[in-house]
């Protein structure tokens, strides 16, 4: 019984090795044809969208111009110049109030807030400033963050768009909204039919 179970294995290992080095070394092309019925339909390239998302980090709205979405090239370019140009309009409000805050802790009443150098109270307090200095800071954070983001969408967006251009649209199976009205008292259902077609 025992030399029966090792003849086996044995026999399986063998096999398996030999099944191995028959393998034959084919070298995957980067375009594959996909071929339905008789025809050859699209060329699918499984580089395209990694391209697309390389484009993109190098240069935003070059991976969308590479997936010839040309139309969504403003939109990347409005997210991320208006962002910048927000984030440095806070970095100098910032600016401004710590000059001031800086100035007072010198000792001098010259700074924007102060008002009338010769009065003794200064028309925006000490607090005030250390207030706005924090708000300005919080909201700069904010906005480079938002703009990172926008970045980091134009990225996914051109490898997300790269892969639903190449993927196969058939009118076999769909998803339809589906209003159903009842004659007798005409309230409205709603739902989606699910619809697969044989040829």
């Amino acid at each position: 019984m025992k030399t029966n179970f090792v003849l086996v294995l044995l026999l399986c290992c063998v096999l398996g090795v030999s099944a191995q080095k028959k393998k034959s070394k084919k070298r995957v092309s980067q375009t594959t044809n996909i071929i339905s019925g008789d025809t050859i339909s699209d060329v699918y390239n499984p580089l395209a969208p990694a391209k697309a998302a390389f484009y993109s980090a190098v240069l935003p709205g070059l991976g969308q111009y590479y997936n010839k979405s040309y139309w969504k090239i403003p939109i990347v370019y409005t997210g991320l110049i208006g962002g910048l140009l927000i984030v440095n309009n806070k970095d100098r409000e910032y600016n401004k109030f710590r000059d001031a805050f800086k100035s007072r802790l010198a000792g001098f009443r010259t700074d924007e807030f102060w008002g009338d150098p010769n009065s003794s109270t200064p028309r925006v307090s000490t607090e005030r400033l250390i207030d706005a200095q924090k708000k300005l800071q919080r909201d700069k954070n904010v906005w480079i963050a938002v703009t990172v983001g926008i970045y980091l969408l134009n990225i996914i967006e051109a490898n997300v768009d790269a892969h639903l251009k190449q993927f196969n649209v058939s009118d076999k199976l769909t998803i339809q909204p589906n209003i159903d009205i009842n004659p007798i008292n005409h309230p409205s259902n709603y739902g989606l039919s699910l619809t697969y077609k044989f040829n």
